[in-house]
């Protein structure tokens, strides 16, 4: 008896504090509704996942970092045994393939190269360089992603600095972007790169890439690669020497300075549309897809997914365009993968293929290498699904009706805002921190929406939300994921 009442005791203590309200373990966790199935790799290879394209027969082709690339069969089913064959091997370092018109591409280090199965025996035997016109030396870190063909039917490759950090005179164009036509047109495009990790597509044909911490890159962000335009590191600009298709060489950015600060200065700055902190949401970014599954992985349509190689995790981002420019939050979404995400593929059926390695930088995935595949449950789970910004603040858009009490106490909420040093040194602390206040927080009729009036917000800041103290109407959960970091390049005006 003394037992039962101190376990009642204990129950009403804890209710009174709001703790008891539903057991931990009964939480909904991502699990519930993404679950990651593991995809056998064949037997006795080593296959450091880098490239993922869906072929025609319900086939899948992977390519390795080690220049190899398997098709596979049956990698559908809920316990996938697949076929797998060999269809190319010796290839140099594999960064993403395409499959179009019954050509398999590939951008390997040194060049993109087209391949066919002539014979029909499942392995290619012609293979054709399509453009090569950038160098290589034989530097570890010279780096080249490319995408899938773009509307116009031209891949787009970003190239790494020598080193990470170093122009080489023997590997032109490091640093840059280039566009690779079908005809074999290779058309400088982008420069100020720094070290990518992987590059892609938005919904509406728009690309964008991963650059790392390093120099001038105070922290890993998402970066929106378009013509003519300068990704912030001025190391590869020497090669305007080599071409006048952007025009003349332009001036170099102030060391020490802001983003927000040399975005005056320098007209084809591009500001990052979504930085990602270091450490918080990950240490390196790598491929980029969005979900143009219409519905099929649940409510995140036309959304990114970033692939992130350190942490073994997959970020959502949402992103808007502003005076011109395009910004967003980045969310967490899901992790636990077997290795390093280097890179991900959506896939008619609705589900998200994702591949990795955890070679040279480690990853809390332990696995060496790893294939595996992310299924919707049809279960929503109750996000932030969209957050933008307003003239005074921002709105949340949700994924379910939360608790419209939750949704109107301010205290629900805290944020803060930080930069970074732009600068030629490596990387930097977040610098510049204010505490943006809450001053309000005006439900919408439906409850799936909150407008956040907010003081103090700051043009070129990350500006961190944590929303605790949200929760679902009627279960009283609290969101999945319950902090964004929004990028704030431009503030719309009042009108």
């Amino acid at each position: 008896m003394k037992n039962f009442r101190l376990i009642t005791y204990l129950f009403f203590a804890l209710s009174s504090l709001g703790m008891a309200d539903e057991p931990l373990d009964l939480l909904p966790v991502e699990s519930d509704y993404y679950p990651i199935t593991t995809i056998p790799l064949p037997e006795g290879e080593v296959i450091e996942v880098s490239g993922i394209d869906i072929l025609p027969g319900n086939k899948v082709a992977i390519s390795s970092r080690r220049g190899d690339i398997f098709v596979g069969e049956g990698v559908w089913s809920d316990e996938p045994r697949p076929k797998w064959t060999l269809y190319a091997r010796g290839l140099h370092e594999t960064l993403g393939i395409s499959w179009k018109d019954g050509w398999l591409y590939a951008t390997q280090r040194p060049e993109v190269t087209r391949m066919k199965d002539r014979d029909g025996d499942g392995r290619a035997d012609v293979f054709e360089t399509v453009a090569d016109d950038w160098g290589i030396n034989g530097n570890y870190h010279e780096y080249a992603f490319g995408t899938r063909h773009d509307k116009n039917g031209d891949i787009w490759v970003v190239l790494c600095l020598t080193g990470s950090g170093g122009a080489d005179e023997k590997s032109p164009f490091r640093g840059w972007c280039m566009r690779v036509t079908e005809e074999g047109e290779c058309i400088p495009t982008g420069y100020g790169i720094r070290s990518p990790g992987g590059i892609g597509f938005n919904h509406l044909g728009d690309v964008f890439y991963c650059d790392n911490q390093g120099p001038w890159n105070g922290s890993s962000s998402l970066k929106h690669l378009c013509p003519g335009g300068f990704q912030g590191n001025p190391t590869g600009n020497k090669y305007f020497a080599l071409t006048d298709v952007l025009g003349p060489k332009p001036p170099e950015p102030v060391s020490g300075s802001r983003i927000e600060i040399e975005r005056k200065r320098l007209s084809n700055l591009i500001p990052p549309p979504v930085v990602l902190p270091h450490g918080k949401v990950g240490n390196s970014p790598a491929g980029i897809e969005f979900d143009e599954t219409n519905g099929k992985f649940g409510p995140f349509k036309n959304q990114l997914f970033v692939s992130e190689q350190t942490h073994s995790k997959v970020h959502r981002v949402f992103l808007e365009k502003i005076n011109g420019f395009y910004q967003g939050a980045v969310f967490p979404f899901l992790e636990g993968f077997g290795s390093g995400n280097i890179v991900s593929r959506f896939a008619p059926d609705g589900s998200m293929f994702t591949g990795g390695t955890n070679r040279g930088w480690g990853s809390r995935g332990k696995s060496p290498f790893s294939f595996q595949r992310v299924n919707w449950t049809g279960k929503i789970p109750f996000e932030v699904h969209e957050m933008r910004v307003k003239p005074d603040g921002f709105e949340l858009i949700f994924t379910q009706v939360a608790n419209e009490k939750t949704l109107a106490d301010v205290s629900s909420y805290t944020m803060e805002s930080y930069t970074y040093i732009y600068q030629k040194g490596y990387g930097s602390p977040e610098v510049d921190g204010t505490v943006p206040v809450i001053t309000q927080a005006i439900p919408g009729h439906n409850g799936k929406s909150v407008r956040l009036k907010v003081d103090g917000m700051v043009k070129g800041h990350v500006h961190e939300l944590k929303m605790p103290g949200i929760r679902l109407k009627g279960l009283d959960h609290p969101l999945l994921h319950e902090v964004a970091y929004y990028t704030l390049n431009e503030i719309p005006s009042a009108n």
